[in-house]
């Protein structure tokens, strides 16, 4: 059975820092892409950054470069996004997914397998 496990949101104040992990569990690092999305209330699904397998290649969102960075620990079958520099328009629910290819993948649709998300509320 495949499962992604979102853990480390919470409350946090505008300026502050969080880490985001997901853990994977049923598929591979070395043949899927993770990637995190986020979701605000009112607001269609965001790519934020996404990684593929084994690490080989990155890509980050406009909107969080410079603030947010993605990484994995293949050893421990799980992803980071380290989140730096948090402003209250960063607030969501926040996602991993795994997607059945080898690269980065941007599309929302092109993911397989979801968590449950993980809630991130930054405070001005």
């Amino acid at each position: 059975e495949v499962q992604l496990v979102e853990s480390g949101g919470g409350l946090v104040q505008a300026g502050g820092s969080l880490r985001l992990s997901c853990t994977v569990s049923g598929f591979s690092f070395d043949d899927y892409a993770i990637g995190w999305f986020r979701q605000a209330p009112g607001k269609e699904r965001e790519g934020v950054s996404c990684i593929g397998s084994r690490g080989a290649s990155t890509h980050v969102a406009d909107s969080v470069k410079g603030r947010f960075t993605i990484s994995s620990d293949n050893a421990k079958n799980t992803v980071y996004l380290q989140m730096n520099s948090l402003k209250p328009e960063d607030t969501a629910v926040y996602y991993c997914a795994g997607a059945s290819v080898p690269y980065t993948v941007v599309r929302a649709a092109s993911y397989d397998y979801w968590g449950q998300g993980t809630q991130v509320t930054v405070s001005s």
